[in-house]
């Protein structure tokens, strides 16, 4: 490698014009939340669909990455006043977000849809507000739906996303990023801190 080639690279060995990976535009960002939103309060919407919804709908409204969303409980949730308790960060700093109308709405859907998921569950049900929506595998472990997701579950469930749309809009619209993070980012930094 040359001194110039050099320049772009850290001491540590990640390329500066990679990492961080750039975020889609603000207007991109909107766009999927748009989509993402009237696909979830479709009648026959998919179960993956509604909480996929409401993960960027709570990232657009809080700033928080997965594992911060992982952290919610039901209990997180105030609809009636539009308010939502997230702890963010590995020092779990709690903080207290104001939700817009369109985020309340697809939050009551989910908790309507995450009811239906519940409803076979034996035992208790499940604290946590992010749940998986259908049977999966965890180390060759078969997991039930309505048990809480984890992040490799949401990792998945946006791939999927992503996949499917920009197979649909390709060469109308430019590809989304296959990591949330270029997407949430748009949000966090528009936030500040």
């Amino acid at each position: 490698m040359t001194a110039a080639g050099n320049e772009a690279a850290t001491a540590d060995g990640t390329d500066r014009e990679r990492y961080p990976r750039p975020t889609v535009s603000p207007e991109e960002a909107e766009w999927v939340w748009r989509t993402l939103a009237s696909q979830a309060m479709e009648e026959d919407a998919r179960p993956e669909t509604v909480r996929l919804a409401v993960v960027v709908g709570l990232a657009r409204a809080t700033g928080a990455r997965y594992g911060d969303l992982l952290r919610c409980t039901v209990r997180s949730l105030d609809l009636g006043t539009g308010r939502v308790d997230v702890e963010h960060g590995k020092h779990r700093v709690p903080r207290r977000h104001a939700l817009d109308r369109g985020t309340v709405l697809v939050l009551r859907r989910w908790l309507d849809v995450r009811a239906d998921l519940c409803a076979e569950l034996e035992g208790s049900v499940p604290e946590a507000l992010l749940l998986t929506v259908h049977h999966t595998h965890d180390n060759g472990v078969t997991v039930a739906a309505g048990l809480p997701i984890t992040r490799q579950g949401l990792v998945l469930s946006w791939r999927r996303f992503v996949h499917r749309t920009n197979a649909a809009h390709a060469g109308r619209r430019p590809p989304l990023p296959t990591r949330f993070e270029q997407l949430r980012r748009v949000w966090s930094e528009a936030a500040g801190p």
